[in-house]
């Protein structure tokens, strides 16, 4: 156990999500906040005396920042540090290419969805700092549209996105390391964590990653290749409400 209580003795898989990523038309990249999210993580680990003998983060700009961050401040307080490995399979599903290839089909037949569609664009381009924080009727829409394949779509369907993660995680619970930090993002430690109940329903999975803030944790307690939830979406190292944040 680490001074906080959180196990780090058996086997474990820590499941971090990035820092708070860009603006919505520069999303793949941490802002300055989410650097700073990031390190307060990483001051957290060192406090606490967690080490990862195995470094993965998806493929993803904004989660590998946030890993290069941490190993950052974990290589300037000599703790060991193994190269970062990159594995896609733990990359969030691409939301623009969602959009691009959803949004007009409904827009075509709803013009309430158009309306705000066009809203959200308007925003962006007055200048409205708060629309690139916030999750969009608009956006719900079009990911429930993809979600339920309700339209004709080339890019990674949802069943796809979900093998994906869960085959990331098999892996990852098979390897030999004792303790494994994953630099992901909301949506796939919602999945992972999901399938650890044998679920794969998208309410469950999409509301535990709208509660997901930026740079926490999830722990998996792994026996015999088998991970089991030992805590889910903490972030005791944010400990100013400014630092919390869900983007």
């Amino acid at each position: 156990m680490g001074k906080s209580g959180f196990p780090v003795s058996a086997r474990t898989i820590f499941l971090i999500r990035h820092g708070q990523a860009g603006t919505r038309d520069d999303y793949d990249r941490l802002s300055p906040l989410g650097q700073e999210q990031a390190r307060r993580l990483a001051q957290f680990f060192l406090r606490e005396g967690i080490r990862f003998d195995r470094w993965i983060a998806g493929g993803l700009r904004r989660q590998q920042e946030t890993a290069a961050v941490v190993r950052e401040a974990f290589q300037k307080a000599g703790a060991a540090t193994p190269e970062c490995e990159i594995d896609p399979r733990w990359s969030e599903f691409d939301l623009d290419e969602v959009y691009a290839g959803i949004a007009p089909q409904i827009a075509a037949h709803d013009e309430e969805f158009r309306a705000r569609h066009e809203e959200m664009l308007a925003r962006m381009r007055s200048g409205d700092g708060a629309i690139h924080r916030q999750w969009t009727p608009a956006d719900t829409q079009v990911v429930r549209a993809w979600i339920e394949q309700r339209y004709p779509f080339e890019g990674e369907s949802w069943d796809a996105f979900i093998g994906r993660v869960e085959e990331a995680l098999r892996d990852a619970a098979r390897g030999g390391a004792r303790s494994t930090a994953v630099f992901t993002s909301a949506t796939p430690a919602a999945i992972a964590v999901a399938s650890l109940f044998g679920s794969r329903a998208p309410l469950p999975i999409m509301r535990m990653a709208g509660a997901a803030l930026n740079a926490n944790f999830t722990i998996l307690d792994v026996r015999d290749g088998v991970p089991a939830l030992a805590c889910f979406n903490a972030v005791p190292h944010l400990d100013e409400p400014r630092l919390r944040t869900f983007r």
